[in-house]
């Protein structure tokens, strides 16, 4: 498996687990020192791991990384697309380049990653895909408005490549959770946050996308919430008018 952003957080937790149950595990990110620890980490626990320097955004960096993987891999049974910044903050009074930074590393990360990865997906039978969504897709967030509208662009390109990677045996799938405790998160205090507090780890995550992605049933499953929160959430948006769901959210974000 092959997972981005992996020095710390979402990233380090799943690498870790996925290493400790066999997999070959290429761990990427912009953060050296982090990915040399992940590395001593699973390599003092008798698991296999490649690391590498990887900015999601040049395409030219995700062919070479993934061409080195495979060499030594021969294949890829699992892409995970969890690379990912935030900023909070009322709309206006973050910088434009900052939401543009937003958009090319949440979103154009993965159009690159999943691009680059097709031709190694396509040849390993069932291959899968993971891209990290966020519950903060469900509805436009107050205060994380770039951010909650990368997401929801991750969740239709991975619904889209769903449909058309099946014929090529290959699974998209996306994750779901709320508010993470990671460093994505320190310092945030938007009004979200406050009222629903931050209650997954980064364990709880890792083992959804543990889970994710040994089901494959007849009945394709895309969409996977992580913590009760985002279920009930999830549920509410799916069956509750547009007015309800704009209410709930208006009052969870103090508006």
């Amino acid at each position: 498996m092959f997972i981005t952003g992996a020095a710390a957080g979402i990233g380090r937790a799943t690498a870790l687990l996925f290493a400790a149950h066999g997999y070959r595990v290429g761990a990427y990110d912009i953060d050296e020192v982090g990915l040399t620890r992940l590395a001593a980490d699973i390599t003092g626990k008798g698991g296999s791991v490649r690391t590498g320097v990887l900015d999601v955004t040049k395409s030219t960096q995700w062919g070479q990384r993934l061409a080195e993987f495979h060499a030594e891999a021969g294949r890829l049974d699992i892409l995970v697309n969890n690379a990912g910044i935030l900023r909070a903050g009322s709309f206006e009074s973050i910088e434009l380049s900052a939401h543009r930074a937003i958009v090319e590393v949440n979103l154009g990360g993965v159009l690159a990653g999943t691009h680059c990865a097709f031709p190694y997906l396509r040849d390993t039978p069932g291959a899968q895909v993971v891209n990290l969504c966020s519950a903060s897709a469900i509805y436009g967030q107050a205060e994380l408005a770039s951010y909650g509208a990368t997401k929801a662009a991750v969740k239709s390109l991975t619904e889209a490549l769903d449909l058309e990677w099946e014929r090529h045996d290959i699974r998209v799938i996306a994750i779901w959770p709320l508010f993470v405790a990671t460093a994505m998160v320190d310092g945030v205090a938007t009004g979200t946050t406050k009222s629903l507090g931050v209650r997954l780890t980064s364990d709880d995550v890792a083992a959804g996308i543990w889970d994710a992605t040994r089901k494959r049933g007849r009945l394709p499953k895309v969409h996977y919430e992580i913590g009760a929160q985002a279920k009930v959430l999830a549920t509410v948006a799916k069956y509750a008018p547009n007015w309800a769901v704009r209410t709930v959210n208006k009052y969870f974000s103090g508006r």
